[in-house]
């Protein structure tokens, strides 16, 4: 009867090291899309599309136009605030999100 090979449990130290490339993986990812999201309305809308997107009209401007203007600038404005609530979300599920101090005690932040 062959025994079984029973692998030693795995170094606490390579699970934090793996959840912290899982980690920063996922911060790429997000940074990755954001980035791709920026560039093409700014630069794809703004430049690249602006003849075409000029056939449309935003307010009464031109939609190439208002892009390049201003569309641009709100799209980057809206990916901050993306950014910080998905980043936060992700530091929750990781375990590495800061605290607020609420569940701390009433000593909290005293430090003399």
């Amino acid at each position: 009867m062959p025994s079984e090979i029973v692998s030693p449990p795995e170094n606490p130290k390579e699970i934090e090291n793996e959840r912290a490339r899982q980690y920063w993986r996922a911060n790429l990812r997000l940074v990755g899309m954001c980035l791709v999201v920026w560039f093409l309305a700014s630069y794809g809308c703004g430049i690249l599309f602006f003849d075409a997107l000029n056939q449309y009209q935003l307010f009464g401007f031109k939609l190439g136009f208002w892009f390049a203007q201003q569309g641009s600038i709100y799209i980057f404005l809206l990916l901050i605030l993306f950014y910080v609530l998905r980043i936060n979300a992700l530091d929750r599920r990781f375990g590495v999100h800061e605290h607020d101090g609420k569940d701390a005690g009433p000593d909290a932040g005293n430090e003399s």
